[in-house]
């Protein structure tokens, strides 16, 4: 058998040979392997792809410069044993040492001949197993010390069972495998010598390269064997399944002729009737596009069955072009096109540093997400590489759903785009301001001309991703009627227990939303139904300070405006306190949107006076802001309107931030009437009759007449009335009121309160409290008076502005009368009130 392989290798090599070839020498039959006894170190001849075994022949193409050289060597020495190892990676050019494996075969050449291209083609005869020890050197090419490592062989009974088992296994690998000849059978179970046929088996049975190199260092042949076995049972398994697959694509293809061969005739029945061919043409290309959508069973199921009626209906039918456009979305969705994220938490962080100043605790909460999400994925992969028990295997929620608050202008939109930059996901804006049908979200069913899918669905067809960051925006200003509820059909949208079956009435189908990455932004909580706000985690933008506001307008507003008005840097600046003069008198937001449009006008009047050919540089300062915006829009008054008894300064939390309240409150005789007028909501009103009932339970304490209540009309009016006003925290503020004025006393400068009244006089814990106080240093008030309870909540308020402000906390209405109100009577009050005795 060892003679027949040899002939047969250089009988192959012969027949490809030109007669214009050389050879440099060739030997008749090669010795044994015993008589040949290696030098400690040989040249070393990588080689790519392949695996030589011992007494296994190998022809091979040497065409490398340093392969060429080192044969160049061995005919010049006449040499013919060499050692070659196989290469870790095949495709490396010029593999050194580290890049080979550590066994390999002590080879000798038996024919090399010198092709015309320049090339060399030998044949390779393996004697015996090496263990490359060190490599000597490594130019002009690579020579090894090397140690002969012959195989264990322990010639039992277990050896000889696991030989004929190899045997076994490889007669039906071969007639499962048309690519091997039979004639492999006849060679195989003539081998009597179990080393030489567990390597003839190797080399015949198109193993891999990492299987071939793992059998060859295997020892001793008991485990060879029982390695080889097993890889024989597996290819002889996975050919088997191949066998059955290509069958039923066989019989897949007989039925496909069979229904091609019936349209053909239908075609042809038609073309006899002299009816439109388009139809066929268009049903093709639909049942092409189905094919290459990559939908779900389900899905696919339902496509096909629709696109059958409409092959057997007529053009002119009304229903025909129904289910054409029902057809055309289902293959126009995603189902399968996603882009590849980037959770590297570094690139996120710097694209939110670089789209956004401040905002750090915004962004902290952001990276966590990420890195949840990057973590979630690594273990998925782990789990799908490692086995896992049973219980353990189960669809994993993506994460909650972020919902970002804040007053409008704070960044919420924008922090969208930044999460789905720093991803490399695409972005989609969904604005739901408004919206009141439950099918806006849902979809239409079909049942109805005109149907379309809903605005999810319609989105994700528009952006061409299962898995984009998708923004609800305004989820707050969800409206609800007849139609149906939209907030409750968003429950399904945004739960990742259920979305990744959202089943949208148009489709009928379910589409997964599980990879899709959900924010929602809200002005306001409270509208939020709480089964909805419930699958949410919410994150709180609050209103920036005049400090941030100059940063932003330096780091991005400017050179924004700059880019849009088409101007240079270097031909317009703003000085820091310009900026600040710009903030105070003609902005009073909680977000820099008004602060942007003020920077363009001035941009824009810039732009005007470079067209008309001015090249000086402007610079923008304090003292030429009037002449740029004109008057100031904003004036400080809190000083003057506080100066009479009667006016309190609360401080109220508005979906568009924190705010000013100032609380009027004015007597006159009567017959104890309480009139309130601003456009108080129902909670206000309680507030204020609340107020009124604990000031008149204490008028005793404080030298008030009891019938002063009895004699007089209440007039409370809190100012701006065209805005309505509601909530749970001016209790104090009108009970203060309403002393101040009976008292004749009126509140101290710069100062402003908040915080709700009970009937027994105490101060109970409000909310908002970061947006109240960022709306108190925004109007320059320097003290604070809060309920006892909130001292926590300042942990929220920045350091710079807690240390520009001076904060008094009241456990009761009196603590707050004895910090808000001057000692002495500012004006005389309303008759009635008794006077003190000396």
């Amino acid at each position: 058998m060892y003679e027949t392989t040899h002939r047969q290798s250089l009988a192959t090599l012969k027949r490809s040979e030109n007669p214009k070839d050389r050879v440099e020498f060739e030997d008749e039959m090669p010795p044994s392997v015993e008589s040949i006894e290696p030098p400690d170190v040989l040249p070393l001849l990588p080689l790519r792809g392949v695996v030589l075994f011992p007494l296994m022949w190998l022809p091979i193409t040497v065409g490398k410069p340093r392969s060429l050289r080192l044969l160049e060597d061995v005919i010049a020495k006449k040499q013919r044993t060499i050692a070659l190892v196989a290469s870790r990676d095949p495709d490396l050019e010029k593999p050194q040492a580290k890049d080979l494996h550590q066994v390999g075969v002590l080879a000798r050449i038996h024919r090399l001949v010198r092709q015309q291209d320049g090339t060399m083609r030998l044949v390779l005869n393996g004697l015996e197993r090496v263990r490359i020890d060190a490599i000597q050197t490594a130019e002009p090419y690579l020579q090894a010390q090397i140690t002969v490592i012959p195989d264990i062989i322990a010639g039992d009974i277990t050896e000889q069972a696991l030989a004929k088992a190899g045997q076994d296994l490889f007669a039906k690998l071969v007639n499962l495998s048309p690519q091997l000849p039979d004639e492999l059978v006849s060679a195989v179970r003539n081998v009597n010598d179990t080393r030489q046929l567990a390597y003839l088996i190797s080399a015949s049975a198109g193993l891999g390269l990492d299987d071939c190199q793992d059998i060859l260092e295997t020892d001793p042949l008991t485990d060879k064997l029982t390695k080889l076995n097993a890889l024989l049972k597996s290819e002889v398994e996975i050919r088997d399944i191949a066998l059955q697959i290509q069958s039923d694509a066989q019989s897949e293809m007989a039925k496909a002729q069979h229904d091609f061969y019936l349209r053909k005739q239908m075609e042809s029945i038609q073309k006899e009737l002299g009816e439109d061919n388009q139809q066929a043409v268009e049903i093709n290309e639909i049942e092409e596009r189905i094919a290459k959508a990559g939908m779900t069973e389900e899905a696919e199921k339902e496509a096909r069955r629709e696109l059958d009626r409409m092959r057997r209906m007529p053009v002119q039918a009304p229903e025909f072009s129904v289910i054409k456009t029902y057809l055309d979305w289902m293959v126009s969705l995603p189902w399968q096109k996603r882009t590849k994220d980037n959770l590297e938490i570094d690139h996120a962080r710097h694209v939110l540093n670089e789209d956004h100043y401040g905002l750090d605790d915004i962004k902290d909460r952001i990276l966590e997400f990420l890195a949840v999400r990057k973590l979630r994925h690594e273990r998925k992969e782990d789990t799908e590489t490692h086995a896992v028990p049973a219980d353990m295997i189960r669809r994993d929620r993506e994460g909650v759903i972020l919902c970002f608050v804040g007053p409008p202008g704070v960044g919420k939109t924008s922090l969208g785009l930044s999460v789905a930059r720093a991803m490399d996901r695409k972005f989609v804006r969904l604005a739901l301001g408004g919206i009141r049908d439950e099918a806006e979200v849902r979809g239409f069913r079909r049942t109805y001309i005109g149907s379309m899918p809903g605005r999810i669905i319609q989105s994700l067809r528009r952006i061409e991703s299962r898995n984009p960051v998708f923004m609800l925006d305004e989820v707050d200003k969800l409206g609800r009627d007849f139609r149906g509820d939209p907030a409750s059909a968003l429950l399904e949208v945004l739960d990742p227990e259920q979305n990744n079956e959202f089943r949208d009435h148009y489709l009928d189908v379910p589409f997964d939303l599980s990879e899709v990455f959900f924010i929602t932004t809200a002005n306001w909580l409270d509208p939020i139904p709480g089964p909805l706000r419930d699958r949410m985690e919410i994150i709180e933008l609050s209103s920036y300070t005049d400090q941030e506001k100059v940063k932003i307008a330096q780091g991005y507003l400017i050179p924004r405006q700059i880019r849009e008005n088409s101007l240079r840097p270097t031909e317009v600046d703003f000085s820091t306190e310009a900026l600040f003069r710009i903030v105070h008198e003609y902005t009073r937001e909680a977000g820099v949107r008004t602060l942007e449009r003020r920077i363009g006008a001035v941009c824009r009047k810039v732009a005007t006076r470079v067209s008309s050919g001015e090249t000086a540089s402007v610079m923008v300062t304090p003292d030429v802001i009037p002449d740029w915006l004109g008057k100031p829009r904003y004036f400080d008054e809190s000083s003057e309107r506080i100066e009479m008894p009667g006016v309190a300064m609360g401080l109220a939390w508005t979906p568009t931030g924190g705010q000013i309240l100032y609380v009027e409150a004015t007597a006159m005789p009567g017959k104890g009437r309480l009139t309130l007028t601003g456009q108080l909501g129902d909670v206000m009103k309680e507030s204020a009759m609340a107020a009124l009932s604990y000031v008149r339970s204490v008028s005793a304490e404080y030298g008030i007449e009891t019938d002063w209540f009895e004699q007089h009309d209440l007039h409370i009016h809190v100012p701006a009335g065209a805005q309505p006003k509601d909530g749970p925290s001016a209790g104090v503020a009108i009970a203060t009121a309403i002393f101040s004025l009976i008292t004749g006393r009126s509140l101290r400068h710069s100062l402003a309160m908040t915080g709700e009244i009970t009937l027994r006089g105490r101060v109970t814990r409000i909310g908002g409290v970061r947006e109240k106080v960022f709306a108190a240093h925004r109007y320059g008030l320097s003290t604070i008076i809060l309920p006892e309870h909130n001292e926590v909540d300042l942990e929220d308020v920045p350091e710079n502005v807690r240390s520009q402000m001076r904060f008094l906390f009241a456990q009761r209405v009196e603590n707050v009368w004895e910090h808000a109100l001057c000692d002495e009577v500012t004006q005389p009050p309303p008759p009635g009130l008794a006077e003190e005795d000396e």
